[in-house]
């Protein structure tokens, strides 16, 4: 091998010059400046690379879960206005039914105190009130309760059916009885079949109205009451009593004549509330004007028979026109004083002397009325 060979081997593969080191550079950087300390080696913060995915996933998550409930929310709020729409429906259906069920009551209870009253016009009164009474069990039975006061409608159906039942029963009993020897007897029968009519408006209540009150506060329905229904607004006329007043009515009106017996009502006082002062037709008594006046009118049976359906009437003149009131005293005693109470308010115009007219009905076969009618002088004043 000769020099030029040699020369010609001896090369370097990857060239005469070494790259330079990255530690070791090949001019130092300047140093600080010599009025102030160097300064550690500065450091760029970076973020990590997947952080912004992780970001956008979160905020996903909770755009998911906000969505989620929002709809939880609105769908809670629907299935709550539909309930509530659907019980109001209920309770606007059913108390339709109650309100012409009680109304039914009242009408009975007119017809049994009306004077005069003679038995064929009271059957065939009777006869209607059925078929009312009917026509309204039915009515309630096609009413769709919500499920939850499945068992407080059934009460109200039973409630509707005492009422038919007891209405149908007092015009067979009125049948039954019109040749009854005496009243006590017939009053006994009559009041047996007002007693279904009492019975209705407890079960109304207690099978009705509790539980239906009970299943709408459970469900949380806000804002709804079950309705009410008083078949008979007044207990008293009901009682043997005053059954065999009202049949012994009936039989004086059949016969041409008057009942048996001595009759008779008058007005026993008339007193101002609250302040307890009771007037005289002969004096003139100062009334100091309040939102709680009132007048208490107190009427008696004079004869020796009981009375039922006595009317009384209060008249207070004004310019605008006269304050006239009724009030109407289902069944009294004989020798018994009831009383009727009148709210007037402050309607009175102030520093006007007036005339209070006070009227009670003549009962059938009453032949002194000289006490059913009076006129007290009153002046009316803002301050005592």
């Amino acid at each position: 091998m000769t020099t030029r060979d040699e020369d010609i081997l001896d090369f370097d593969f990857f060239g005469e010059d070494e790259p330079p080191s990255w530690d070791e550079p090949s001019e130092p950087p300047p140093g600080p400046p010599r009025d102030r300390p160097p300064r550690g080696p500065r450091r760029r913060i970076r973020p990590p690379g997947n952080l912004t995915p992780l970001v956008r996933l979160i905020a996903l998550i909770s755009l998911a879960i906000l969505i989620v409930v929002l709809l939880v929310v609105w769908v809670e709020g629907c299935a709550t206005d539909r309930k509530r729409e659907r019980y109001s429906d209920y309770v606007t259906q059913v108390g339709g039914v109650g309100n012409r069920s009680a109304r039914l009551g009242q009408d009975l209870a007119t017809t049994l105190t009306t004077p005069a009253l003679k038995l064929e016009d009271l059957d065939a009164k009777l006869g209607g009130y059925v078929q009312s009474a009917e026509n309204q069990v039915d009515q309630a039975e096609a009413i769709d309760a919500p499920g939850a006061l499945h068992n407080a409608h059934e009460g109200a159906i039973e409630a509707l059916v005492y009422r038919a039942n007891g209405l149908r029963e007092l015009k067979t009993a009125f049948q039954e009885t019109a040749d009854a020897a005496e009243s006590a007897v017939a009053g006994e029968q009559l009041a047996a079949q007002m007693d279904r009519l009492l019975a209705s408006d407890v079960i109304w209540i207690d099978s009705f109205e509790a539980r239906a009150d009970e299943v709408i506060s459970s469900e949380e329905v806000v804002g709804l009451e079950s309705p009410t229904s008083e078949f008979v607004t007044a207990d008293e006329i009901a009682t043997p009593a005053s059954m065999a007043a009202i049949w012994t009515r009936i039989q004086g009106a059949d016969s041409g004549g008057t009942p048996p017996g001595s009759h008779g009502s008058g007005i026993s006082y008339v007193r101002v509330l609250p302040s307890e002062v009771d007037l005289s037709p002969n004096e003139e008594a100062t009334i100091f004007v309040t939102d709680q006046l009132a007048f208490e009118v107190g009427v008696e049976d004079t004869g020796d028979s009981p009375e039922v359906g006595i009317v009384v009437t209060l008249t207070i003149p004004k310019d605008t026109g006269p304050i006239v009131m009724e009030r109407t005293i289902p069944f009294i005693e004989p020798g018994e004083t009831k009383a009727v109470r009148f709210n007037i308010g402050s309607e009175i115009p102030p520093f006007a002397p007036v005339s209070v007219k006070v009227d009670v009905d003549p009962v059938q076969g009453e032949t002194n009325t000289a006490n059913n009618t009076y006129e007290y002088p009153v002046f009316f004043s803002l301050t005592p």
